[in-house]
């Protein structure tokens, strides 16, 4: 029965979403199947055939981008040969760009619609954008396909341990819905108490997924939750767990594998530029090069030598409602010399050196991912940039870049929204400042908790946690 129903879902419900949606992500889902076969060549000619498109869209629809593109000397794009190069000689693009020329970068009437949106805000620096719905198919076509490598295919049974909202309204409800009906299990990282993480390892048992999908380092805490009690999942049917929002590190990673017992791959990706790598079984990490072209420059903005991290500065090739070109990103990479072990020609990235973020804990012990609080400030008018410290149990403080958008409704709506995450008991001071500076490592943390997790749960954190001797349930 559960076979006939994965069927169900894979040929007929999650196909009928998507084109009720107005979503290409099943016609756009085959062309990647084809394109990841291509040689390296071929992939950075395509490249730069959807390049074209992009800018010449970008120069009708955003004006932003035509005055940059004129400025260039990239005109008459229909008859000129794009390159690497002649990308380049285009300005980066950055947060404070598309927020401040939203009118003029946006494509309103762009077939089927431009949707509002704002970024998760994990870099501190909180976006408002619009996406079309080729931006929303390229993400969902990508996971797909990636989903594929690990030998979960369309319709079978997913987990998600994801970010909600405090109250579930009727479009919570209604997405619920959606998502059981799609054969997903969503799970809440906003609210992992430990009677909640007790319920989400049962309710994983039951469901029996052939793929979990998270934030890593709250799949790294449920899983040190487990280990702590000397669980180990039975999950015959679960082939990869799949993190995301963070970097994965190695301490995380060999926690998550011993707990489900299957591997842990990441994703690599942001809101406004979607979509944008995921590890493969071969433990390389696999650009979505047919959806985004990925430079990696120094702080001076030239391309980094061979082997080099630098800043990943990123072209959605699929954002034409507002176009990100040469978008800096903040994220720190470095590309791979290899190729793909298994023939395909899409870009090896080495290394993803991301921004890290820590748990916030309410008063009542439960924890919280990040994104909790995060979501509350990326709402918030008037932030260029913040720092979020949990000082206690009940002491905040918050770090404000405000830009000329900052008013008393954005100071009360900070104090309530927050409050509403952690507590009406909670004293929040919010501090202005000219910029945010990065800790004394060198990183960025933009959420920082100084309150200790329960014991045993600080594995999911620590370098090296301690060995575990976990039992099957």
């Amino acid at each position: 029965m559960a076979n006939i129903y994965t069927k169900l879902v894979a040929h007929t419900l999650f196909p009928l979403h998507e084109r009720l949606m107005q979503r290409p992500t099943f016609d756009y889902l085959d062309e990647l199947e084809k394109s990841q076969w291509l040689s390296r060549t071929e992939v950075e000619q395509l490249q730069m055939l959807k390049l074209k498109r992009l800018l010449q869209s970008a120069e009708q629809h955003s004006p932003w981008h035509a005055e940059h593109i004129r400025s260039a000397g990239l005109e008459p794009l229909s008859s000129m040969p794009l390159t690497l190069e002649a990308l380049r000689s285009l300005p980066t693009m950055t947060k404070q760009d598309a927020t401040r020329n939203i009118e003029q970068l946006v494509w309103r009437d762009i077939p089927s619609g431009a949707y509002k949106y704002n970024t998760g805000g994990s870099s501190g620096q909180p976006l408002i954008f619009y996406y079309g719905r080729l931006r929303q198919a390229s993400d969902a076509a990508g996971r797909l396909r990636a989903r594929r490598w690990w030998g979960v295919e369309v319709g079978d049974r997913e987990v998600y341990l994801w970010g909600a909202p405090v109250e579930l309204n009727k479009t919570g409800r209604i997405k619920t819905l959606r998502d059981r009906l799609l054969n997903q299990l969503v799970m809440n990282a906003f609210d992992m108490s430990t009677a909640n993480m007790n319920v989400y390892i049962e309710a994983i048992q039951g469901f029996q997924p052939k793929c979990i999908y998270g934030y890593a380092s709250s799949l790294a805490l449920l899983a040190a939750h487990a280990a702590d009690r000397g669980i180990k999942l039975n999950l015959p049917s679960l082939k990869v767990v799949c993190t995301t929002g963070e970097p994965l590190y190695p301490h995380q990673r060999k926690l998550i594998e011993e707990i489900f017992g299957v591997p842990a791959a990441n994703e690599f990706g942001s809101r406004d530029i979607g979509f944008t790598a995921h590890e493969s079984p071969d433990g390389q990490t696999l650009l979505m090069s047919e959806s985004i072209i990925l430079e990696i420059l120094d702080k001076q903005g030239n391309p980094v030598a061979p082997g080099e991290s630098g800043e990943a500065v990123m072209t959605g090739l699929c954002s034409f409602a507002q176009p990100f070109i040469r978008y800096r990103t903040g994220d720190v990479v470095r590309y791979s010399s290899d190729t793909c072990k298994t023939g395909r020609g899409l870009h090896v990235i080495g290394e993803v050196m991301g921004r890290t973020t820590d748990f916030v804990v309410r008063s009542d012990g439960t924890i919280m991912h990040a994104l909790a609080v995060i979501y509350v400030l990326r709402a918030t008018d008037g932030i260029d940039e913040f720092k979020f410290i949990q000082h206690g149990i009940r002491d905040v403080e918050i770090l404000v870049v405000r830009n000329p958008d900052w008013s008393e409704q954005s100071h009360d709506k900070t104090v309530s929204g927050i409050q509403a995450r952690l507590g009406n008991d909670v004293r929040i001071e919010i501090r202005f400042v000219d910029s945010i500076p990065p800790e004394l490592s060198g990183k960025y943390r933009y959420v920082v908790s100084h309150v200790p997790l329960q014991s045993g749960l600080e594995n999911a954190l620590r370098e090296s946690p301690p060995a575990i001797q976990p039992e099957k349930i």
